[in-house]
């Protein structure tokens, strides 16, 4: 019997990894191929070989490899720093852009913005520090007043005001602040450049790389403060650990995007309820989903309207809204299980 069942769940798990192999690939090729300028597959693979020799060549390499590479890393860090914050805090309904870490990171991009600088390590440092005081203040508050469902999301909605506040008063005083303010609060790519983009995936596929290599630990620190003890978890320094990976992720995605909603939230529940539990299959397989999702999301913002595009932020609100309330009404945001 539990022969059968283990091989069951590996069965499952392998559809889930095929499945979002064949997600990621689909979203890649829709990212590239669609847009303004339609480009067919042979015609993109002749753009590849050929280079800046032809139009669609110039149009692969300087604006679809770009935004497509931005799409598939603030996913993937996006869906993996939610899945992180949700274990550390055991609670199914905590997301960066729930608990305030994007609009402490929007915050830091902002007034980077103000001080002229808009691209390279020191927007993606900045919007890192902003996500991790946010992460930091939530822990403690949590930590102080015990970590329950109201505790983490109220302060999470205190600080999303307060960070959002702070960053209309920069731009009030500071107007040129606000050049790129508007699609940065809804979140969008149509400014990723290869400026923005080396850092923040530098860091990003770093710490992905980091985290595949902690994954026992962050199921250990699931089970609860005493049994990890109980296991020789030093818990205090792995929380902080796990909660300042989770910042480093959601801050370059931020530094990339703008302030995406729900992705963080959205992924993981979806890839729970699938069949994955373990964190050495849930975190690639939120980088996967997540990487594709927010591709795709981006592919229908430039393609439904055309000739005019929309933040891909208003799609990932529209959807991830509904999402949020549904899993509040039904009580499935309680405490993580393992």
């Amino acid at each position: 019997m539990k022969r059968s069942a283990a091989s069951s769940a590996n069965k499952r798990i392998r559809v889930l990894f095929a499945a979002g192999v064949l997600l990621f690939g689909a979203a890649v090729v829709t990212g590239l191929c669609l847009g303004s300028t339609r480009i067919g597959l042979p015609a993109l693979i002749r753009a590849l070989r050929q280079g800046t020799q032809s139009a669609e060549g110039r149009i692969l390499l300087y604006v679809r490899l770009p935004r497509t590479a931005g799409c598939l890393l603030t996913g993937a860090a996006l869906s993996v720093a939610g899945a992180l914050i949700q274990n550390v805090f055991a609670n199914r309904l905590a997301s960066p852009s729930i608990i305030g870490v994007n609009a402490g990171a929007g915050l830091a991009v902002t007034l980077c913005a103000a001080a002229g600088v808009y691209g390279g390590w020191r927007l993606s440092a900045a919007a890192f520090l902003g996500a991790f005081l946010a992460v930091l203040l939530v822990s403690l508050g949590a930590r102080k007043w015990g970590a329950s469902r109201g505790t983490v999301i109220l302060m999470g909605v205190a600080l999303n005001s307060l960070f959002n506040a702070c960053a209309d008063a920069v731009t009030t005083f500071l107007p040129d602040a606000g050049v790129m303010s508007g699609d940065f609060r809804v979140g969008d790519f149509s400014s990723v450049t290869v400026q923005k983009l080396v850092p923040a995936a530098a860091v990003i596929l770093g710490v992905l790389a980091v985290l595949l290599t902690l994954t026992n630990e962050l199921d250990v620190l699931t089970l609860g403060d005493e049994n990890a003890r109980g296991l020789g978890l030093d818990t205090r320094a792995m929380r902080m650990l796990f909660l300042l990976l989770a910042a480093l992720l959601s801050g370059c995605a931020v530094s990339l995007a703008g302030l995406l909603s729900f992705v963080g939230l959205l992924v993981p529940h979806a890839v729970r309820r699938l069949g994955a539990a373990g964190s050495r299959h849930l975190l690639p397989l939120c980088a996967l989903f997540g990487a594709g999702f927010v591709t795709l999301c981006d592919t229908v913002a430039r393609t439904a309207f055309s000739p005019y595009e929309i933040p891909v932020g208003i799609i990932m609100a529209f959807l991830g809204a509904p999402f949020f309330v549904f899993i509040l009404i039904r009580g499935k945001g309680g405490p993580a299980r393992a």
